[in-house]
């Protein structure tokens, strides 16, 4: 990424999300966090939906949204502090970092660039060696990186 700032705020928000790594294989229990931590609590439905100012019928519908993923962030947010607990929310990058994310389709656009001008030069009887197509896909790769052009979510 040849733009400074552009690169700062990518290398800034790939420290902030690392701190969510460790967690990445945590699974949720199969009857929901809130169920779980209600009755680790020893708190009944009504104890639960008195705190979030709802009756127990409804107390246990929020926890049954919940392990459907039906729950919003709000009322996950609102549920939890019932429960005097925090809700943390956030991402972590599948490749690693968002840098690799980057890394990674950019190569994959410079490998369509270089193939359908690979396939043209082969039709013409120009063909490239393995070498010289992938030093072509390293260097494509490295320009759109550096230039992260609109098209590269396309």
């Amino acid at each position: 990424m040849k733009d400074s700032n552009h690169k700062l705020m990518v290398e800034h928000l790939d420290n902030k999300l690392k701190v969510y790594t460790p967690i990445l294989n945590t699974t949720v229990p199969d009857k929901g966090w809130l169920h779980v931590i209600r009755k680790a609590f020893k708190m009944s439905y009504r104890q639960f939906g008195e705190r979030l100012g709802l009756t127990a019928p409804s107390a246990r519908h929020i926890e049954k949204r919940e392990k459907e993923g039906r729950l919003t962030l709000k009322s996950l947010e609102e549920a939890g502090r019932a429960l005097n607990m925090k809700l943390v929310y956030g991402f972590i990058p599948m490749d690693g970092s968002i840098e690799k994310t980057i890394e990674n389709r950019a190569r994959e656009l410079a490998l369509e660039i270089v193939k359908t001008t690979s396939n043209t030069m082969a039709l013409e009887d120009q063909e490239n060696t393995n070498k010289r197509l992938q030093k072509a896909i390293d260097d494509k790769t490295q320009q759109i990186i550096d230039e992260m052009p609109r098209y590269l979510w396309d």
